[in-house]
């Protein structure tokens, strides 16, 4: 019962570490308020360069050999044990 909870809680440390690894968030230009007169002039928004992680992609055909298995129930093996 606890193991799905763990499992839940691995996978999304996992995802954040991914998340923090595969961005890079620079700020170049900062904030700036606007002047507040009788006459108001607008402000700026901060300005930012993020360079994230590139992920490529691709399908390559492989032969995967299926092992077969042979499955008798209790009662399969009464018969063929009688």
């Amino acid at each position: 019962m606890k193991a799905p909870i763990i499992f839940a809680a691995v996978a999304g440390i996992l995802v954040l570490v991914f998340g923090i690894y595969m961005i890079d968030v620079d700020q170049t230009q900062e904030t700036r308020l606007p002047d507040v007169d009788v006459s108001v002039e607008g402000g700026q928004l901060p300005e930012f360069n993020a360079e994230v992680g590139d992920i490529e992609a691709g399908t390559e055909e492989v032969t995967v050999t299926v092992p077969t298995i042979d499955i008798q129930s209790p009662e399969e093996d009464a018969n063929n044990d009688g």
